[in-house]
Formats: C-alpha cells, structure tokens, sequence
C-alpha cells in the first residue's frame, strides 16, 4: 500500500480546568485567533477551544478540553511533555521575552535548542510550552496570523512547531515512528537535564519546525498523570480522506488498536497509542472551521456539528457561558 508522507503536526490537544483563565491567556497574552467554541464530542458536557491563526489552518491549531473538575497534572514520563509554537525570527523571540516580562509569565531564558533562537514557558495552569524561531527554517511553511491579533502581525505565532514526547523506553517509540509512521532521525540536541541522554529530532514530510517531534528518554520520573496543565494528545496532518482510510487500513495491518475511522466534521480522524502510551491521532486537512461559522465570526457563539445539532438545549444548558467575543 503506498501511503503520502505526514505532512507534519496538525494540532495538540491539551487539558483546562478553567475554560476563562484559558480564553484570557491563549487570546490576550498569546494572541491567537479562537477559531472554534465548541463541545469535546466524547463528553458534551465539557467544551472544545480551538486557538490558532487566522481561520485554523492546519498546522496551527493548539486546543483545549475544559474539564472544570481536573486535579492538577503530576508531570512525568510517557507523555507529551511541551508543545512548541513558532514565530517568524530570532527578533521575535525577544520581543516575546520582553512580553512575557511585562504581564508576569513565568518563563525561562532564551536559549537554542536543534538550532533555533527559543523560550520556553507556562501558563497558569502549568502547560509546558515554548516559542521556537522559524528565522532559518527550511519545510512545512507556517500559518497566518489574523490581523486583529494583540501581538503585532510581525512576532506573531504562526503555528505549531517541535513537539516533544518524554518516554521511558525510547526504542518502542522509535521504531513506531520509523518503521510504521514514517519518520525520520535527523540529530539530536542535549538535554537540558543533568545526566540524561541527547533529545532525539525526528522529521516527516518536507520537514522542518512544523514536521519535527523531539524524543525525550526519562527513566528517573513516575509515569505522568494527566489533569489541567497537561497535553492530551497530538494530531498529524494527512491530505485527504481518501489518504486517511489508508492509513486506518496500513495501522491495523501493522498490529496496533486504534479507533478507526472517526468523523469530527471539522476535520476526519484515526486515533492510536503507540507503545509508551501516547495518544495520537492522524487528521485530514480538511473541511476546515468555516462551514458552519463564516471568517468574521469564527469563534463567537457556541458551535455543534450536524450530528450534535439536535442536542443543543440540552447540551447549552450543562455548560457554563464562556463569552468569546
């Protein structure tokens, strides 16, 4: 079966426990574009926000299911342990260490890591995140920032960059990436803990801050527990639903469980865990976030796909109003 390469990161998914702190931060502070309201369709009674570039494109969207009960996240291995985010250069990055000075973000100093101006910090919550620079980046072109975004349109994200797993037994990963999902090991970079073997760079498709996922090996942590402040997992992007019923077919013939085909309206999705334990999902690039809300409202009101659409008295009325415009 011959199968397109994964074009590179299409989203990560990741856990609130306050939907308004959330909204706040990732808007006001960050300023991404909140592109999609709408509910977990697992769980419809806890909502989906979708922040990104100006109309969620793929390769920019950072979301976040509201579970308003979730204890805090206990950080460790076997998991998706930071989520990088780019901007256009190196200039950005010290416009963006200034910023994070100015509203009191809690951040670390700049450094480069696998060759990119970065800095790395955390929200409220604790999400473990980094801005990379994409001055010298060769591969997967970034998105578009929307032009009523807080931050000045030239240090703006433009989408999701290196994604980094943590895991205590790195050869299962490996060869998952390598041998089924098509990856490939461009280097490494040291850890910025004491002791601890090289992150390891693995890269799809044509490449680059969007296509690349950094390995982590950690035998010295418990296995995390997932709560607010954690990532729930992260999507890759495939062209079509023609190309994505291949690959339901090509990860159930290589022996792992998974979903199969999953219709989520705004994109199509295939889900599985690889070895260690990480959730990831393949996603078409398409239809996109404006079918159902035009450009200039993205984001505004509560919206529910077809198949939820019946629901939506009784589903408006178990959550609790999250004003976004």
């Amino acid at each position: 079966m011959e199968l397109k390469p994964l074009k590179g990161q299409h989203h990560v998914s990741a856990i609130t426990n306050n939907g308004k702190q959330n909204f706040q931060f990732y808007t006001k502070v960050l300023g991404l574009r909140l592109v999609k309201k709408t509910v977990n369709q697992d769980d419809t009674s806890v909502y989906h926000l979708f922040y990104a570039d100006e109309k969620g494109n793929p390769g920019t969207d950072l979301t976040f299911f509201e579970f308003p009960t979730a204890g805090r996240t206990q950080h460790g291995t076997n998991s998706i342990s930071n989520t990088s985010l780019r901007v256009p250069n190196d200039k950005s990055i010290q416009y963006w260490k200034q910023r994070f000075e100015q509203l009191g973000v809690d951040h670390d100093e700049i450094t480069h890591d696998a060759g990119r101006a970065t800095i790395t910090f955390r929200d409220e919550e604790g999400q473990r995140l980094a801005l990379v620079s994409d001055e010298h980046n060769v591969g997967v072109a970034g998105g578009k920032p929307w032009e009523r975004s807080p931050v000045p349109i030239e240090h703006a994200i433009i989408g999701l960059g290196p994604v980094t797993l943590t895991v205590s037994r790195p050869e299962l990963t490996v060869k998952v990436l390598t041998e089924v999902m098509g990856f490939r090991e461009k280097g490494g970079f040291p850890s910025n803990h004491p002791g601890q073997s090289p992150i390891r760079v693995f890269e799809t498709g044509e490449g680059g801050t969007g296509a690349e996922l950094h390995l982590e090996e950690r035998n010295d942590l418990p296995r995390e527990r997932q709560g607010s402040g954690s990532v729930h997992h992260v999507a890759f992007r495939v062209e079509s639903e023609e190309e994505l019923m291949k690959w339901v077919s090509y990860i159930t013939e290589h022996g792992l469980s998974n979903s199969g085909f999953v219709e989520r309206y705004y994109f199509r999705s295939l889900y599985f865990r690889e070895p260690n334990g990480i959730l990831f999902e393949l996603a078409t690039d398409g239809p996109g976030f404006e079918g159902d809300e035009d450009f200039e409202h993205l984001g505004e009101r509560l919206a529910l796909p077809p198949f939820l659409e019946g629901r939506r008295a009784s589903i408006e009325a178990g959550l609790e109003p999250l004003e976004t415009i």
